[in-house]
């Protein structure tokens, strides 16, 4: 679900799971193409909202295991000088049909730690 609302969005799904080697994980590997930034993207599903919205699951050592995936990624492109962000997709299945999914840009920076 999360991937065809980000081609909706005009974004291109590059990869899907991403598991670094050294750890590390993506859920999806996109290409914004109006923005032309490398995106990548944690995506949380709830049921429901009652426990708060599902990127409040993303906390700090969910966006390094994220950084660590955009990194080993970047590594295995050679490090190009390409722009490259943080998103978080929420789906929130309250048990209808269409789930909300909302996406939120820019949702979190790479970590102090890491230099690029």
């Amino acid at each position: 679900m999360a991937a065809a609302y980000l081609r909706r969005q005009k974004f291109r799904i590059l990869y899907r799971n991403f598991r670094a080697p050294g750890g590390g994980e993506v859920d999806l590997v996109c290409r914004d193409k109006p923005e032309d930034t490398l995106v990548f993207v944690e995506v949380k599903t709830r049921a429901t909202e009652e426990r708060g919205r599902p990127s409040e699951a993303v906390d700090y050592a969910k966006q390094r295991l994220v950084a660590r995936g955009a990194m080993a990624w970047l590594r295995l492109l050679n490090f190009p000088d390409i722009r490259f962000r943080f998103d978080i997709v929420e789906v929130v299945a309250t048990g209808r049909e269409n789930p909300a999914i909302t996406l939120i840009r820019n949702a979190f920076p790479l970590p102090e730690d890491y230099v690029y």
